[in-house]
């Protein structure tokens, strides 16, 4: 799976986990994105299944600032869009905090999701809180790996008690 980041710059550079993946090859800054590439957009109609993996041939992660997020995904980038089911924010900043995610824990969240785990963890490893993400999120994003449906992952938050929660912050 071929990892893309488009990059808008509006956070601190220091801090841009997307800049490091490129810096380490992980990832390609793209300008603009493809019909059949995966858009990670928290505010898609429809959440990422694992069998998305058949229909897209890249992930695309688009990195902004959460203070820009609303405007920023106005704008209609071509591809087939799709939000993360609720997961919690391993990285310092957003630490635990639901669907505050940066592009390396969202982009990590899809590949756990469609199991392509040696590359999300590989990810996850070039930083020092990687593996928190992973900690944090585990039981969630095997299960939602299992998930068929939609209805599935409304199931899952259930059974974990946070679908009350994962519905507020939307």
């Amino acid at each position: 799976m071929q990892i893309q980041v488009l990059m808008f710059k509006q956070d601190d550079p220091k801090k841009c986990s997307a800049a490091k993946l490129v810096k380490f090859g992980i990832a390609k800054n793209v300008k603009s994105t493809l019909s059949n590439t995966l858009i990670l957009d928290p505010f898609a109609d429809k959440m990422i299944l694992k069998n998305d993996k058949h229909v897209v041939n890249s992930i695309t992660g688009i990195d902004c600032s959460w203070e820009f997020a609303e405007e920023t995904f106005v704008k209609k980038f071509p591809g087939i869009h799709r939000k993360l089911p609720p997961l919690f924010a391993g990285n310092p900043v957003n630490y635990s905090k639901l669907n505050k995610l940066t592009t390396v824990e969202a982009i990590s969240g899809a590949l756990f999701i469609m199991e392509f785990n040696v590359l999300a963890h590989e990810m996850l490893n070039k930083f020092k809180w990687g593996h928190t993400f992973y900690d944090l999120n585990k039981n969630l994003l095997e299960d939602y790996s299992e998930a068929r449906s939609e209805e599935d992952i409304i199931h899952i938050l259930k059974e974990y008690d946070i679908y009350d929660i994962a519905v507020e912050r939307r």
